[in-house]
């Protein structure tokens, strides 16, 4: 028994002896010791953390036994379910019916996205819009916005996200754990090379981690608050066309002076084209009338020769 004892002591003393070795390294051993995988390091990291707080608080780690010995099973994780709705309901107001929805959503701690409304050839009115309340309230909206009027159509859709939100967050973890030992890698360095080494790595790690930050609030946005989109409609009104009992004294007169201010505004085009024509024309026989019909008039007069002389 007391070999055993000397023994197991001497592998402690040699073990620390090579921790107090490793960590006296140079920093030149820093920037490789950034590119060793971070999930092992997060794991390590968690491992340990969870297994120190387990014994400090006095209960087993997880998958251990408790006191009594038995085996106790491990927490299981949160269902994360993403739920969609689509309804089509008809409605005599959609006015109306539009603003008792958005009340419905508001008093179930939701809000409204999107909100679309348009009248279709003066006759009803449609109405599209898309509403975000708490999964908790989701089945009593739906019911409450279905029954509004005539249900037309209904699709209703969830999908369980569990495993990727787990793998998100697990994903956060461990790049927290990446960076947190990319800086504390970067107190311990001296040399300019490994310092810049090392900002690179913190920056891309930094960068992968907001990344998986946004996907998780997306995923927590999505699984907290289901989606409805509620399109209403009004009942399309038809009109109703009068019976033709053929045209009578005053349509004949409408259509009589319709034909009067057509013809009219046709000879009124008429003179507008003919109008530049005659004046031109009135020009010329101006010219003709005033100075070339005179001269050739004078002109027999002059070339005629003179009477012959009378013979005694």
């Amino acid at each position: 028994m007391r070999a055993r004892r000397a023994f197991a002591v001497l592998l402690l003393t040699a073990s620390l002896g090579l921790a107090g070795c490793g960590a006296g390294d140079s920093s030149g051993d820093a920037a490789q010791s950034a590119e060793k995988p971070a999930a092992a390091d997060a794991r390590e990291g968690a491992a340990g953390s969870g297994y120190a707080a387990d014994e400090a608080a006095g209960k087993p780690a997880e998958g251990g036994t408790g006191q009594d010995g038995a085996a106790k099973p491990s927490a299981l994780p949160k269902t994360h379910v993403i739920r969609t709705a689509e309804l089509a309901v008809e409605v005599k107001d959609a006015t109306k019916a539009l603003a008792a929805a958005r009340r419905a959503a508001e008093s179930a701690g939701g809000r409204v996205e999107n909100e679309t409304t348009e009248r279709i050839d003066d006759t009803h009115i449609t109405s599209h819009v898309v509403l975000r309340v708490p999964q908790e309230r989701y089945d009593s909206v739906l019911a409450e916005l279905a029954g509004a009027g005539k249900l037309l159509s209904r699709k209703a859709d969830a999908k369980d996200v569990t495993d990727q939100m787990v793998d998100v967050e697990s994903r956060i973890a461990t790049q927290r754990a990446s960076v947190a030992r990319v800086r504390e890698l970067m107190d311990r360095a001296t040399r300019l090379s490994d310092v810049v080494t090392l900002e690179a790595q913190l920056s891309t790690r930094q960068a992968d981690l907001e990344s998986l930050l946004a996907q998780q609030a997306a995923l927590k946005d999505r699984t907290s608050l289901a989606t409805i989109t509620l399109t209403l409609s009004e009942k399309e009104r038809k009109e109703t066309k009068k019976e033709d009992d053929g045209p009578g004294f005053l349509d004949a007169l409408g259509g009589g002076w319709d034909a009067l201010v057509a013809t009219l505004r046709w000879i009124t085009v008429a003179i507008g084209a003919v109008a530049p024509f005659a004046a031109v024309g009135a020009v010329l026989y101006v010219l003709w009338r005033w100075l070339v019909r005179p001269r050739l008039r004078k002109r027999p007069a002059a070339a005629s020769p003179a009477p012959p002389a009378a013979q005694d």
